[in-house]
């Protein structure tokens, strides 16, 4: 995307968003659910949602905005990328980009903690990309595998991150950490405006990285429902 596509990011002060607070989704019992994107994948994707390991067991709306805008905006750019997933839960983002973008030159990898690491190999199995995805243990705030170390991802998806308050500095640290490997990486980040704190996590990630936010023809639909689109890449 040029930057001609981009919009200058708001300054991030939680006074600025009100004192409304976005209500959590109903969860919903155990079940698979198939997504094309409005047509944007060829074959649905299936992916099942399981609560029992945690919330990312289900699908979120954050989720699914920043895996339709990959698809739209970026599949030619993601054929030549090392990509991962931060606290992709069943993997929607990844596996959609990993089923849209058919001809992969590299294994994409979905990380998240171990309780979610069954139903990111379940939903890899389930859509037949054993051979493209690998789910792997990341937990945020520890040192990076010797395997993610190697394979210097240079785009990182994260969806609905954040979430648990405490787990903030834990995910700013392997956001820094992940983007020391490679200078001109870049983070997509989406996520549901639940609470103050979430904007004082941008406020800080700003001091830490270049956020731009993204312009994408559904943000007037998904801006109202609390939801954001942003890229963070590393200060010049």
């Amino acid at each position: 995307m040029s930057d001609r596509q981009r919009s200058p990011s708001p300054e991030f002060s939680p006074l600025a968003f009100g004192d409304d607070f976005a209500p959590l989704p109903e969860y919903k019992a155990a079940g698979t659910t198939e997504v094309d994107f409005s047509g944007l994948l060829g074959e649905p994707l299936k992916l099942h949602e399981d609560l029992k390991s945690g919330c990312g067991g289900q699908l979120w709306p954050a989720g699914m905005v920043l895996a339709k805008h990959m698809l739209r905006y970026h599949r030619d750019r993601l054929q030549h990328a090392r990509i991962l997933e931060l606290g992709a839960g069943g993997g929607v983002v990844g596996l959609t980009v990993a089923r849209g973008c058919a001809s992969l030159e590299h294994p994409l990898y979905l990380t998240d903690m171990v309780e979610m690491e069954s139903l990111m190999q379940h939903n890899i199995s389930l859509n037949g990309l054993d051979d493209r995805v690998r789910a792997r243990v990341l937990n945020w705030g520890e040192p990076l595998s010797q395997e993610i170390l190697d394979f210097k991802p240079d785009i990182i998806l994260a969806a609905d991150c954040v979430y648990f308050e405490p787990a903030f500095p834990l995910l700013m640290q392997t956001l820094q950490n992940l983007m020391a490997l490679v200078s001109t990486a870049t983070i997509f980040f989406c996520f549901k405006k639940r609470r103050r704190a979430d904007m004082q996590f941008l406020k800080a990630a700003r001091k830490a990285f270049t956020i731009t936010e993204i312009e994408d023809e559904d943000r007037p639909t998904f801006s109202r429902e609390g939801l954001f689109l942003y890229t963070f890449t590393q200060k010049q």
